[in-house]
Order: C-alpha cells, then structure tokens, then sequence
C-alpha cells in the first residue's frame, strides 16, 4: 500500500474534487457504448417513465411515511432557501427581476438548484411529527454544469425529508433508511420488467437484492493512489456492484475529502468511531452502482443526516425547525439505468449542445427534444 503519493497523483485528487461531469467531449466520445440499441422505443420508454414514477413516489412514501407535497421552482432571493452546490459556492443559481407593478412592488427571485434548505422548513410547516415527512417531484436548473451523459443542467430529483430524535442521529439508523430506500429501487426494476419483460436481459445483470455499505475511509485503505472516481469505479467493478459510501465530505487519511459536500447538504463532520470502530467522520453518503450499458458508475441518490456545525442550522438547535435526515434520488438517472438507456436524454427533454447530440445519434443515441 502506498503512503506518499507522487506530484502527479496528488494533482489528479485535487482535480477530481472539481465537481461532476467527464469535462471533456473527446473523452465522452470514447465513452459512449459501442453497438448500441436502445431496448424499449420511444412510445414504451414513455409509457413506461410514468408507470415507475408513481411505482416509486408511492413506495417511497410507504417505505419512509412521507407525504407527497409541492415544491417551489423559484425563490426569492431574500429568502436564503436556495442551495449552493459545493462548500466554495462556485455553482451560483440563475438570477431574475421580477417587475412586478411596474417595478414598485419587484421580486428579485433564484430558480432552485435544490430544496434541501426549503424541505426543512416545509416539515414544520406541514406539521411533520417524528418519524413522518414529505417528499417532493422537484425540478431544478443547474447551469455550471458540464453536459454528458449523465449530468444535465435540468434536474429531476425526488427529494425528500423526515423528523428524526436525537438518538436516530446514528451510522445504524442511516443505514436502516438507505436499505429502505433500496427496496424500492430493486422493486422499481421488477417493476419495470413487469411491465416489459424484455427489459430482462443477460446483458445487464439486475440490481442486487442488498446493498454494501463501505466508508469512505475503507475505499481509499483499499486503492489509496487513485482519485475518487477512479476508486468508486474499481470498488463497483472488482467489490460489489451497488455500494452506498458514508462519510462524504470529511478530509480522509491522504488529506482529501471523498468529494466536496456543502454544507447545506448533509452531516459530514460528525464523529462516528464510537460506531464504526474506526477513525470516521460523517453521517451522509451516496448510493453508486455499477451501470453495464455505459460500463461506468452511476450515482443515484446522495442523502445524509443534517448538519448542526454551521450558523443556518441553529434554526434546528433552537427547535425552531425539526431535526431531519433527507436526500435527492435522481429522477432521469434512476431511469436511465432501470430502462438500460445510454443517455440522460433519452428519459428527460432539456437542452444539449449540437456536439453532443451529433456524437450521440452516430452512436444510435436519440436525445429526446
């Protein structure tokens, strides 16, 4: 195992926190499955979008007790609800003037980027008891992100929140979630085949029925001199194919945190080696699996306790919001991978630039527009 990492590989960590995407459309172009032929067309991918839709909302809510509840699209921007992405705040919200009453009575408003700090509030305003909590069909534009396969400046999440004590504040009770969480994922695939057996196909192996949990400490003990994706990438290929990695955020033994997480986001500061065992930090993670028609990882869902470090959430310690655990599973990508699509464009309508769709339609990869 090596300690001392060279010049090189610690400029490839630090480069790997820049954030999500392949950043490069010569890269994605190799990227790109060879030979492929999309198993369901467009009118079945349709028909079949809305059925694990509510297949999924319905069970979520089962497996969670969470209620269905709107969620906004704008935002004022007085009202500090809107998310920023990265610890830095780099990834800055779209901004607009709304002249309202000819500019005497204007909005100055944000179109979300996430509602993490919005779902928050809406438990106490929908009177959310412990262990009840909502869930919402949230839409959001992220516009500094790099365009790819996977990631879209449009994002479709289910995200949703639930009031938790004090002593659900634990590794056990995260993990007792997650696999609830899981359930409905696996459900989700059965689902769909249901509905289109030929969805079942040698080719792509099904979802496994248990997920690995591992911490981030463990993954970087096991392939120390590589960056994060490159490690996420070799633990799904070589370990286990659905994996959920806890403790995202916290600087790990080479000095680096897995990813950066913002602090809006989820808890990765607490302690845990009381749980662990181990020298650990962080009650949050993200459920990654093993995608076999782009043969690359694919994130699905980030999620985590919330945090009490910072000056935002003194609103919780002073009661005036509930204690909560809440996460995002990704629309699109989620249905991406249950319907075997190569692309986020072939479950979701948004904008993509001219390069990439031509590089796709060469592939057999039609975007939807």
């Amino acid at each position: 195992m090596s300690t001392t990492l060279s010049p090189e590989q610690a400029a490839d960590k630090k480069a790997d926190l820049a954030g999500p995407g392949i950043g490069d459309y010569a890269e994605l172009e190799k990227v790109l499955p060879k030979n492929y032929h999309s198993i369901l067309n467009v009118r079945e991918t349709q028909e079949c979008i809305f059925h694990l839709r509510r297949y999924i909302e319905d069970n979520l809510c089962r497996e969670l007790n969470l209620m269905m509840v709107q969620v906004p699209l704008i935002v004022d921007t007085e009202s500090g609800v809107n998310d920023m992405l990265d610890r830095d705040g780099s990834r800055t919200p779209i901004q607009f003037h709304i002249s309202n009453d000819r500019d005497k009575h204007p909005v100055d408003s944000q179109i979300v980027q996430a509602a993490t700090k919005w779902k928050r509030m809406a438990l106490k305003e929908f009177h959310c008891k412990v262990g009840e909590g909502v869930c919402t069909d949230m839409r959001a534009v992220r516009k500094d992100y790099f365009l790819d396969h996977d990631h879209s400046c449009y994002v479709d999440q289910w995200d949703w929140e639930r009031v938790i004590t004090p002593d659900q504040r634990s590794l056990r009770f995260l993990e007792l979630v997650v696999r609830r969480i899981w359930k409905v994922i696996v459900g989700a695939e059965k689902f769909a085949q249901e509905m289109f057996p030929k969805l079942k196909d040698d080719r792509f192996p099904n979802l496994p029925e248990e997920l690995t949990f591992l911490h981030a400490e463990d993954i970087l003990d096991m392939y120390p001199d590589l960056p994060r994706k490159q490690r996420e990438t070799k633990i799904l290929k070589e370990y286990a194919p659905a994996i959920f990695i806890i403790g995202i955020g916290w600087p790990l033994k080479d000095g680096y945190p897995h990813e950066n997480r913002a602090a809006d986001y989820d808890d990765w500061v607490t302690e845990t080696t009381r749980e662990s065992g181990k020298d650990t930090h962080g009650l949050n993670g993200d459920i990654l699996v093993w995608n076999p028609v782009t043969k690359r990882r694919h994130e699905l869902t980030s999620m985590g306790i919330r945090n009490l470090k910072f000056p935002y959430h003194q609103a919780i310690i002073n009661h005036e919001i509930p204690l909560s655990i809440g996460g995002g599973i990704g629309q699109s990508r989620t249905l991406m991978l249950l319907l075997r699509k190569a692309h986020l464009g072939e479950v979701s309508v948004t904008v993509w630039p001219k390069i990439l769709k031509e590089m796709c339609a060469k592939k057999n990869i039609f975007v939807l527009e």
